[in-house]
């Protein structure tokens, strides 16, 4: 590159053969070094004036007259150079200019330029245990242990080889570890760089290459004996941050179980439910003695036998039971269950924001759940959800869609009464949604459960059965202890309960799905998710599939089927998402956790004889299934009933809140059907059970997929009668 021009007679022209390198006794070449040639008068003017300028350059760098750049070897050539006095400049850290020389007429001139690297390397052979090798020659899996080494300057980079680790690095020296994994002679060379400065600025970095050089002998032969195994390991997979919503949702659910539910009981009323009070006379009086006395004093504002493990469930029944009130005598025991099933329900079902009373995470819990389904951990759980929600106002993704698409509706707070009359999105329920789905009711209805208890009513109210002779003819609850008082209150509260026709019209608008039976009124529905079915039943049979690949380790499972899936079974539920969504699946779920808390008292055990050897996981399942064996109802066990609220009521949450229509990359889905695995075998598994239908099975009827599943139990109802 030349900066000037001499008009000086071409004959008489020289040429300058510059070699570049380091000044260390070693003199190793310094190669693409960009070196200057300048007229030595104009440098010495320029170094006299005021230094450096702001860009690093000299002021004779305006003065260069040539740059050149050196090759491998360090070599570099001016050709066509006027005589005269010149100086040899190194246009990189540490900026080096040569002693002034002067070129005759028409002759080679020979100049050597020694920036100072002070580079070297040590080279230590070190065995795969740390040790430095001492006798035997180096082998296969062995590593070099290399020390590059050079003056003080903040600006040099040393590049090992590829493969290198860096151990540590300063001003003066970087450590690398390299390994040899294979035998015969290897080469390994260390660049140490320098960046080029002033009139070179903006070219490659000079380099000055240290290298080690050897030989690596393959390892011995090792005779094995034994067996020999071999494992292949599953695919792994990327974090996603919904996963933390995911695992909100589980621990969610978990938290409204009824086992739960009973405990949050027990400490509220006393944590007895039957049996006379410690230390009572048999003259005790029903309103003082036992749990109704409790009951009734708790509804006074008593306090007595509570525990610290539901406050915050102990705070809202407080505030609630001084605003439930019942029309008619003799009702305060049902009262006060219904005000702490309400505020059970209340505490528990929306749980995603943190606080005092942090239900959505448990870290420990968590974490080892995310191993056994092979997904990676997460070190602060509810720091990556808030990651993963939207500012401002920490909502869903798929919430805070929904509100943009109505950017002229204000989100405003919530009244601390729970009377919202403003005009907007009230921002509790946009950043802490109610985990509750009503597909949970609508499998516990088809298990019979509010059945069961209308039997129980009915026969209380002295009505018969329809048939002869009564089932229950010798139902008589004796006035003595509370389970009457409680029975007489939820009978005069069924005017204000939903009734099965009102549940089963929101069973049909959410999902498609409708109950079959002597007390559902037909009538025409104007609108129902008729595709929902389809939809979830293909999304099983795709998650089927994708489990034996994903099973499989010498293929990675497709999860874009999977997602496709999602994202249609998403759109259709959120199309249901209107009008009783959400306050009808809250009170449906209030009234069931009642009415199952009621059947799983021990009094029942005198009028519903069950199977003493068949461990239920819940109290009151047995009772359920004792009442379907008396009835002639169906035979299928009322824990597959269960299982399926269970497991699809955490799956449906997860569709259905998750910001599936924004995801195009099959990561997500990916991790979804690995995390929902259980619940999604156990859910196919159940549905088998209690209809038949095996949506694992490789051939299958896509009709028979589409069925209700309230259609195909009445099917496999009339052939249980018809083989009785």
């Amino acid at each position: 590159m030349s900066k000037h021009h001499h008009d000086h007679d071409t004959d008489r022209r020289s040429s300058i053969e510059v070699r570049v390198r380091d000044n260390s006794g070693a003199q190793r070449p310094i190669a693409r070094a960009q070196v200057g040639l300048f007229p030595a008068v104009a440098l010495a003017a320029g170094k006299a004036a005021a230094g450096r300028n702001a860009a690093g350059k000299l002021p004779a760098d305006d003065n260069v007259l040539f740059v050149k750049c050196s090759d491998d070897d360090g070599c570099l050539r001016f050709d066509d150079v006027s005589p005269g006095d010149y100086v040899l400049g190194f246009l990189h850290h540490p900026r080096t200019y040569s002693e002034s020389f002067t070129v005759g007429e028409d002759h080679a001139c020979a100049q050597l330029l020694t920036p100072d690297f002070g580079a070297d390397l040590v080279a230590r052979w070190m065995t795969r245990d740390c040790e430095e090798l001492d006798c035997r020659p180096p082998q296969t899996g062995d590593y070099v242990k290399a020390t590059v080494v050079h003056v003080r300057n903040e600006q040099f980079r040393v590049v090992p080889p590829q493969g290198s680790t860096e151990l540590s690095h300063d001003n003066t020296s970087t450590v690398f570890s390299t390994a040899l994994p294979r035998a015969g002679r290897f080469e390994l060379g260390y660049e140490v760089r320098s960046p080029a400065l002033g009139a070179a600025a903006g070219q490659a970095p000079a380099v000055l290459m240290l290298a080690h050089s050897g030989h690596v002998t393959p390892l011995p032969a090792q005779p094995v004996t034994g067996q020999l195994g071999i494992a292949l390991s599953r695919t792994e997979t990327e974090p996603t941050e919904d996963v933390t919503l995911w695992l909100a949702i589980r621990n969610g659910t978990d938290a409204l179980g009824f086992n739960h539910y009973l405990r949050f009981m027990d400490v509220l009323f006393g944590g007895k439910r039957h049996g006379p009070r410690p230390g009572g006379r048999h003259g005790d009086r029903d309103d003082g003695g036992g749990e109704l006395g409790r009951i009734n004093r708790a509804g006074r504002g008593g306090r007595g036998g509570r525990g610290g493990d539901f406050d915050a469930e102990t705070e809202a029944f407080e505030q609630l039971k001084l605003k439930r009130f019942l029309p008619f005598n003799d009702s305060d025991s049902y009262r006060v269950l219904k005000a702490a099933t309400e505020a059970f329900v209340m505490v528990n079902c929306g749980v995603l924001q943190g606080g005092d009373h942090d239900l959505a995470f448990r870290p420990r819990h968590d974490n080892a759940y995310l191993d056994r389904r092979d997904l990676p951990a997460f070190d602060d759980t509810r720091g990556s959800f808030n990651d993963y929600l939207e500012r401002p106002g920490g909502l869903l993704p798929y919430l805070a869609l929904v509100a943009r698409k109505l950017p002229d509706i204000p989100i405003i707070e919530g009244n601390p009464d729970g009377a919202n009359l403003a005009v907007g999105f009230v921002h509790d329920k946009l950043a802490n949604p109610c985990l509750v789905e009503l597909i949970w009711s609508y499998w516990h209805e088809e298990a019979m459960l509010v059945q069961t208890m209308n039997a129980v009513t009915r026969r209380f109210q002295n009505r018969a059965a329809p048939g002869t002779p009564d089932p229950l003819a010798n139902l008589e609850i004796d006035p003595l202890r509370p389970l009457n008082s409680l029975l007489w209150g939820y009978t005069q509260d069924e005017q204000h309960r939903l009734t099965v026709n009102r549940r089963n019209a929101e069973y049909a608008h959410q999902y498609g799905l409708t109950l079959r039976g002597k007390a559902v009124r037909e009538y025409r529905l104007a609108d129902s998710r008729s595709q929902f079915l389809e939809g979830f039943h293909h999304l099983l049979r795709l998650l089927t599939t994708f489990y034996r690949q994903d099973d499989d380790t010498t293929v990675k499972a497709d999860a874009f089927p999977v997602l496709n899936a999602l994202k249609e079974v998403h759109l259709v539920m959120s199309q249901g998402a209107h009008n009783n969504f959400g306050e009808l699946a809250t009170t449906a779920r209030i009234e069931m956790l009642m009415q199952q808390w009621l059947l799983g008292r021990p009094e029942f055990r005198e009028f519903l004889p069950s199977r003493i050897m068949v461990a239920y996981p819940e109290p009151w399942m047995d009772r359920v299934d004792a009442m379907k064996k008396l009835q002639g109802w169906t035979d299928t066990s009322v824990v597959h009933f269960r299982n399926l609220a269970i497991f699809g009521e955490q799956m449906m949450l997860s569709i259905r809140f998750g910001a599936w229509s924004e995801v195009y990359e099959p990561t997500q889905a990916f991790n979804w059907a690995r995390f929902w695995r259980p619940q999604v075998q156990g859910y196919i598994h159940a549905y088998r059970a209690a209809t038949g239908i095996d949506l694992a099975s490789e051939t299958f009827d896509p009709a028979a997929d589409a069925t209700l599943p309230s259609l195909l139990m009445q099917r496999r109802l009339a052939q249980q009668q018809r083989n009785a």
